[in-house]
């Protein structure tokens, strides 16, 4: 090591330097507060779409043609009778606690 051109050696510490700093500013960028948020709302918005689709297919299936076919109103009484269930269930659940 000691027979290193100085030169070489600040070239090399030089852009060892120039490589941390950029290593730092791309971690400050990821964990940057704004940043976290604005990521999760993507992938939030992306959930959600994804689901609507899902439900659509759902609730109105394709018909021959590839056009969203006629609401199927079986599985619009049932995802109701279901949301009712729940909540009925969760408040006899609340008024129980209270005894």
């Amino acid at each position: 090591m000691a027979d290193r051109d100085p030169e070489a050696l600040e070239r090399e510490i030089e852009r060892t330097r120039q490589e941390l700093a950029r290593t730092i500013d791309e971690l400050a960028e990821r964990v940057n507060p704004r940043n976290l948020a604005h990521k999760g709302t993507e992938r939030i918005k992306e959930e959600a779409g994804q689901l609507v689709q899902a439900v659509n297919a759902i609730v109105r299936p394709e018909g021959e043609d590839g056009e969203p076919g006629r609401l199927d109103k079986r599985v619009v009484y049932a995802g109701a009778a279901a949301a009712v269930t729940l909540t009925a269930l969760v408040l006899w659940r609340r008024k129980r606690k209270r005894r």
